[in-house]
């Protein structure tokens, strides 16, 4: 029976038998060590007299287990039977003991269908699921269904910017950018509801915290007093996958040499004015309308300062630099938020209009056709209650809480402005 790296602790003084691949391998003559990888870990194994393939070749080993200081984990192998899968044919074109962030992004990028194997280059996948189980498990257990959404679509969520177009037969249809309004729709049949998937956005930036495509977690709840509903439900998930990551991806985490946060009770909010002038007066910095990545990182050093947390709410944003379906306020600003997390926008929300007429006068005052989004708008005639949700992006906060130098080793396969391989 099959034994993983990370049990043989339990089988010290035993035979067992090892699958896995050649990690590493030095040849002492009479004697040969190897590093076997498996899905849980490395183990040193020790075998004389053969000739060992190429790193990443697949392998079966049975042997046994023996206490070794000296060895990583303080085990090792003694091979008593070695067995070839499979072969690798050349070497890899990046050698995966030696795996570094620092190493060029579009070496290990490029050659990702391999480099994927290094232990650092897995660890924040493993990390991310993480996050995604425990955010699946919370909503489950507050009476969330999960929801999958169409992916070609006829209009864009946010209006006709920022979209892949495609040919659908003899139409022209676009990669949705957001479930948004899809999620509202199930919200009539639900209440409460949330997806997990990809998004498109045809933005051409090639910075280290952008990709053209990314796993969003969206949530939508019905029947909500107004946004600080959403904020309260957000607290209490980011609780749940924080604590379901640092459990289940533990090792992976202290790999990575990881500073894990804490999230407090109540995290900090300011509204979009409070902070434009806390930019200015306090921190000397001027800001717009919206935030520049410069006042986010500002912003979110001050609240480390001020508050002790890398956690910060801001809130009511002005109608302009929101989506036509956001709930606005008579001064103009709306029911909406960001959450930013040291430093970075991971998540966008507010309640949503919900009555039919306000949605046309929305669309309209936005200058878009409401036409487009008949389908969409046919819902609001038949009774939706005052809802709203948020939605995180996956890759970004994975990025934050590891702090990997680049978003695009937070996907297995990243889509860029100039990557559609591997």
């Amino acid at each position: 029976m099959r034994v993983l790296v990370k049990d043989l602790k339990r089988h010290v003084g035993e035979e067992v038998e090892l699958f896995g691949f050649l990690h590493w391998r030095r040849d002492l003559g009479k004697v040969q060590f190897l590093l076997l990888r498996d899905r849980s870990g490395v183990v040193q194994v020790v075998t004389g007299g053969r000739k060992l393939p190429l790193p990443e070749s697949s392998l079966r080993v049975r042997g046994v287990v023996v206490e070794n200081p000296k060895a990583p984990g303080g085990l090792e192998v003694q091979a008593q039977d070695l067995e070839v899968l499979s072969p690798a044919l050349e070497p890899t074109p990046v050698e995966i003991p030696k795996e570094e962030w620092r190493a060029h992004p579009d070496t290990l990028l490029e050659y990702r269908y391999v480099t994927l194997r290094g232990e650092k280059a897995r660890a924040p996948l493993k990390v991310q699921a993480a996050l995604v189980r425990g955010f699946r498990r919370f909503l489950d257990r507050q009476d969330f269904t999960e929801i999958f959404t169409p992916k070609v679509v006829r209009a864009g969520a946010e209006g006709g910017s920022g979209l892949f177009g495609v040919d659908y037969f003899e139409q022209r249809a676009y990669l949705a950018q957001s479930p948004q309004l899809y999620k509202q729709i199930m919200v009539g049949v639900f209440e409460r509801v949330y997806e997990v998937a990809p998004v498109w956005r045809m933005e051409e930036h090639n910075t280290s915290r952008h990709l053209n495509e990314y796993l969003s977690l969206d949530v939508e709840m019905g029947f909500i007093e107004g946004e600080e509903d959403l904020m309260r439900l957000e607290e209490g998930l980011l609780q749940e996958m924080l604590e379901e990551a640092l459990t289940a991806a533990g090792n992976e985490i202290r790999l990575l040499g990881a500073e894990w946060p804490s999230l407090p009770k109540d995290i900090p909010r300011l509204t979009l004015a409070e902070a434009r002038r806390l930019l200015k007066e306090e921190l000397g910095y001027p800001a717009g309308q919206d935030l520049s990545e410069e006042a986010e990182r500002l912003l979110g050093q001050y609240a480390k300062e001020r508050w002790g947390t890398d956690w910060l709410f801001l809130t009511r944003y002005p109608r302009a630099v929101r989506p036509f379906y956001t709930y606005p306020e008579p001064d103009g600003t709306t029911r909406s938020f960001d959450l930013l997390f040291r430093g970075l926008e991971i998540t966008s929300g507010g309640q949503r209009i919900h009555r039919y007429e306000d949605l046309l006068q929305s669309l309209q005052a936005k200058g878009m056709d409401p036409e487009a989004f008949q389908g969409y708008l046919e819902v609001f005639k038949y009774g939706m209650p005052p809802h709203g949700g948020f939605a995180i992006g996956a890759e970004r906060l994975t990025q934050k809480l590891l702090g990997l130098p680049n978003v695009r080793y937070a996907r297995a396969f990243p889509r860029d402005r100039h990557r559609l391989t591997p």
